[in-house]
């Protein structure tokens, strides 16, 4: 299943930073029915590559999983045993990025400045991350003048600035203003539907 065909369906990340092997099914469920495609599962969240692999299994065909601060070779290796197919990670390091793309799989290094843009590009990456995305949109429509690799918004994005995010980036990674260890499914429910509706209507 592709990364980018699913990015059309929905452009955002789901960050399950904290999440455990026993929350995983559900949550992946009520994602999914709420119109979620993408997951990513932080590596320094509990039990992450056991999460990782249920996660995998029980949505197949459906939606896409892979890992997040993603810092080390042996991380990227360990993800792909696990079914993940992405690696997200908080920097620019070339070594992980070569090595995620010469297991198959999707390369999303964050960065903050034009020099680490152009490092990742050069690596192989295949989208950016900005993060954090404390700067704003504005720092990121001045950044595409000269960098021309998709970028994700990530940190600090929410209900009220996704608007002016996806105005300018493919995508945005949610983090605790959609999922936090110990979240009821009804309030996860509600807040990814409430994302997903403002993606709606943002495409309209």
């Amino acid at each position: 299943m592709e990364f980018e065909f699913l990015m059309k369906e929905c452009p955002l990340i789901a960050i399950l930073r904290g999440i455990t092997p026993k929350e995983t099914e559900a949550v992946c469920e009520v994602l999914y029915n709420t119109g979620i495609r993408l997951l990513e599962i932080p590596l320094n969240s509990p039990d992450a590559l056991k999460s990782i692999a249920i996660a995998v299994r029980g949505t197949e065909g459906r939606m896409l999983v892979g890992a997040g601060t993603g810092l080390t070779i042996e991380d990227a290796c360990r993800v792909y045993n696990a079914g993940g197919k992405f690696i997200i990670s908080p920097n620019t390091d070339v070594d992980v990025i070569k090595e995620t793309k010469r297991l198959g799989m999707i390369s999303i290094p964050g960065f903050f400045t034009t020099t680490e843009a152009f490092t990742a590009i050069k690596a192989g990456a295949d989208y950016l991350k900005l993060f954090p995305s404390i700067l704003g949109s504005g720092y990121i429509k001045d950044l595409k003048a000269v960098v021309k690799k998709p970028i994700f918004a990530v940190g600090g994005v929410n209900a009220e600035n996704l608007s002016e995010f996806l105005d300018v980036c493919v995508g945005a990674g949610i983090g605790s203003a959609l999922y936090k260890s110990g979240k009821s499914l009804a309030d996860l429910e509600g807040d990814a539907k409430l994302f997903c509706q403002l993606v709606s209507r943002i495409h309209q």
